[in-house]
């Protein structure tokens, strides 16, 4: 049993009555995946807008795994303290991660997060020696293009995270980065500017199926 953990912001825990990248991806493996495998983590739930908290059960197909480690808000430096257990507990193989935007927007600068993210990966291998990971960069977005200092500093931190990554990629514990997705437009991929529409889904859980395809052989080429 393969056991892929889901990690990230608002992007990935999605809202109610969508069907998020991780229900684009469960699709995808069950249809290139030969072998078993499943989605863990400590959470299951959908950000309420209503309400503003993440209480929602209403997925567009409830019909998977719906495991996760992901909250609307929440960024390396939420998350660095909390993978070690969830990685224990769940006893996850791969760890599929999308965070940064939330800390550059309102927490640490690139240099901050990128050391977060290398306490991350410290934290995530402590539980588990050959845990593996694919971590996507900050994608596009309308903050990122309507103000030059932050999109300055999106791209910093997307350097720094690939340098991270080579420098922390090793054969036991192997960490891939993942290609932003192909042809993202935020004026067709998301539905206000940040967080993706149903054809984002599709780019997002993309960008983590051909990393693992190409880096590790993984299912399949993906096609939505």
């Amino acid at each position: 049993m393969l056991r892929f953990m889901p990690v990230g912001d608002s992007m990935t825990i999605g809202s109610a009555g969508e069907h998020t990248w991780r229900y684009r991806l469960w699709r995808h493996l069950c249809e290139t995946y030969d072998g078993p495998f499943s989605l863990v983590g400590p959470r299951e739930t959908l950000h309420d807008k209503a309400t503003d908290t993440p209480t929602s059960y209403a997925y567009a197909d409830p019909g998977f795994p719906r495991a996760h480690l992901a909250g609307w808000g929440e960024g390396w430096v939420h998350m660095a303290p909390l993978i070690g257990g969830a990685v224990r507990e769940s006893r996850a193989d791969v760890l599929l991660v999308s965070l940064g935007l939330i800390d550059l927007g309102f927490y640490t600068n690139a240099e901050q997060t990128a050391e977060n993210a290398r306490k991350f990966v410290a934290e995530a291998r402590r539980a588990n020696p050959r845990i593996r990971m694919v971590l996507l960069p900050v994608i596009p977005n309308i903050r990122a293009e309507a103000d030059a200092t932050f999109g300055a500093e999106v791209a910093l931190f997307n350097d720094l995270l690939a340098k991270s990554v080579a420098d922390l990629d090793e054969p036991r514990s192997p960490v891939l980065l993942a290609s932003p997705p192909p042809s993202y437009d935020i004026h067709r991929d998301t539905y206000d500017g940040t967080h993706p529409n149903a054809r984002g889904e599709h780019r997002i859980a993309e960008a983590f199926v051909d990393a693992m395809y190409q880096g590790w052989g993984i299912a399949g080429p993906y096609s939505a």
